[in-house]
């Protein structure tokens, strides 16, 4: 397939993290990128918002919309995708990144953090998904790509943060069920999960130092998923892909290379054996 030249990307939760490595890595193929999240000025302690991000973007070779957007917000959501279908005209790839994460048990769990696990995590998801679609269903190889595990009901992934654990499994279900629902009008719908940490603000937040060490870089997710968007919609659907299994297929060897400490063994992310 050929690069993503003059497609449009739409990426939730793009001001940092993985969301703006995929960014900046479909920009250097000249696509067009709309910035979408939260943080409009800079956080006291996280970096990057949608404006910086939009400039790196353009800095990269592709051409950037940035939109302020809770993905909980219907009306929102909404809008934004349709301000980004005008501005580009029409809409290729979505990239559900936006996730909110509490590793804690039962009694430890707030009702308002569970509401927003659940809120962005699934509900957004699920809107973005819908009110894409209808842009998506234009193009001639649309993708939908949800940053989120494969499913497995083993307990052992439920035990100690059940909250989190369904809200990711959520994102899944999309995947799940949206690739079936859409396979035979060509959009592909996929899950893309990292076989190891990656160093993001949630690996620095929920662990210890040694783990955000032995962490590889967003930028191994953002390969992945730009080789993903580069196959067919009609015949890659439906999979729950793992980053270093399709680097893999494409020919990488080296993953020292993503490593934030060369040379450390790697940690296993979450809900992988």
């Amino acid at each position: 397939m050929p690069d993503l030249q003059g497609k449009t990307v739409f990426i939730t939760g793009a001001s940092r993290g993985i969301g703006r490595a995929i960014a900046l890595r479909c920009a250097r193929d000249g696509a067009n990128i709309v910035v979408t999240a939260k943080t409009v000025v800079p956080h006291p302690k996280l970096p990057g918002t949608i404006h910086e991000v939009a400039l790196e973007v353009e800095q990269a070779g592709g051409r950037a919309l940035a939109i302020a957007l809770d993905v909980r917000d219907d009306a929102a959501v909404t809008a934004a995708v349709a301000q980004a279908a005008a501005f580009f005209g029409g809409i290729d790839i979505l990239v559900n990144n936006a996730s909110a994460i509490q590793l804690s048990g039962t009694l430890e769990t707030p009702a308002r953090r569970f509401d927003l696990m659940f809120g962005v995590n699934v509900r957004g998801t699920f809107l973005c998904s819908q009110a894409c679609l209808p842009q998506l269903l234009k193009s001639e190889n649309p993708h939908i790509l949800n940053l989120a595990p494969p499913l497995n009901m083993h307990s052992k992934w439920f035990r100690d943060h059940a909250a989190y654990t369904m809200a990711k499994y959520g994102m899944s279900m999309c995947t799940l069920g949206m690739a079936a629902e859409f396979r035979d009008r060509g959009v592909a719908v996929n899950s893309l999960w990292p076989r190891t940490t990656i160093a993001t603000a949630a690996i620095a937040v929920n662990f210890p130092p040694e783990i955000l060490r032995a962490s590889r870089k967003p930028d191994i997710m953002a390969d992945a998923a730009h080789a993903i968007f580069r196959r067919d919609s009609r015949s890659a659907s439906g999979h729950f892909y793992i980053d270093e299994a399709v680097l893999r297929e494409e020919g990488v060897t080296d993953f020292d290379a993503y490593a934030v400490t060369p040379g450390v063994e790697p940690c296993t992310d979450l809900f992988l054996d």
